[in-house]
Parts: structure tokens; sequence; C-alpha cells
């Protein structure tokens, strides 16, 4: 199995169980920006506690690990779970969505995008993915986030909803990093 394998058949599943989600983090910044290599996947979920055993189900236990446990403890403190494919050594990093503004904006954004002759996939939008990197480098300080915004904004250009990434930058504080990525976009 390889990621996109993987991704089209997490989606499938999530688009199933009727279970918001929407794909972000390193697999965003490669469908809108620049190609690079990642061996996980980071997908955001809106999910109830009702939808945890059919989940888990979807998932054979002869062909993943996936712990209930985990599961529950990240629906209870809006947290992350993996999803694991000890075959091909690929995981999922599922995050629990806490109750945000952002998030309900990134829910409402979220792009249909074409992974498979048969399969869409929900994206978080290009603007989305730029905001959360933003977050990311703060917190982390890893220059590939810093890399994954330069390729969205060079790749999606003018298409770009500058206003919104600016009102968002705003609210969280951003501002000097987002300045930064800009001025090394020129």
């Amino acid at each position: 199995m390889d990621p996109s394998d993987l991704l089209e058949l997490v989606a499938g599943v999530f688009d199933d169980l009727s279970i918001p989600y929407l794909v972000t983090g390193s697999m965003a910044t490669i469908a809108y920006g620049e190609p690079r290599f990642t061996n996980d996947i980071d997908v955001v979920v809106r999910m109830t506690a009702e939808q945890v055993d059919f989940l888990c189900g979807a998932f054979p236990s002869d062909q993943f690990y996936i712990s209930r446990e985990a599961v529950i403890d990240a629906l209870e403190r809006s947290g992350q779970f993996n999803i694991l494919h000890p075959g091909s050594g690929l995981k999922v990093d599922v995050i629990v969505a806490e109750e945000s503004e952002f998030n309900d904006s990134r829910f409402r954004r979220a792009k249909r995008l074409r992974t498979a002759p048969n399969r869409d996939v929900l994206f978080a939008s290009p603007e989305d993915v730029i905001v959360k990197k933003l977050q990311y480098y703060r917190e982390g300080g890893s220059e590939k986030h810093l890399r994954d915004i330069v390729g969205v904004v060079k790749v999606v250009g003018e298409d770009l909803d500058r206003a919104y990434i600016e009102h968002w930058v705003r609210v969280m504080g951003l501002e000097d990093i987002w300045a930064a990525v800009l001025e090394g976009c020129r």
C-alpha cells in the first residue's frame, strides 16, 4: 500500500460513516504546493462517541492497528489517535477538531480534490493549510513548515485568498511569521 492508496481508503471510510473530515498537513501542501516525500497522512475529524466502534471496525485488525481506547481518549480531550498500516509502515494521524471559530471555518471551506479516477477527497483549503502551518512553525520552529507554505503560495499564486489568511494571521498573532514568508516569496 502506498500513501495515496491509504488516503483513498481512509477518506472512503470517513465518507461511508458520515464523519466530517479534511486532509491537512503534508498531504495538503503536496496537493496545493510542491511535491515532497511524506509517509504519514494528517486528517482532522469531527466525530461522535457513537461512531467509534464503526470506525474501528472499518480497519481490520489483520491489516491495521487502531486503538479503541486511544480514539475515545482523543474524543474526550480533542486530541489525536493513529491508524497504522504495519505492512507498509504508513500511518494516519487523526486529529479530533476542537470547537472553535477557525475550525468551523476550515470545515466550511474544505475542498474536494480528485485523488484517483473514482475518489474525491476533502482537503483543507490552501489558505487554511497555510494558517495551520504558520501555527506549527511558531510552536515547533521546523523550517519544513515554512518551505511548505512558500510552495503553496507560489503554486496557488493569485488564486490565494490573502484577505482570509491575513484575518486569521491577525486573530492568531502570526503576523511576523507571515510577513517573513511573504518576504521569502519575492
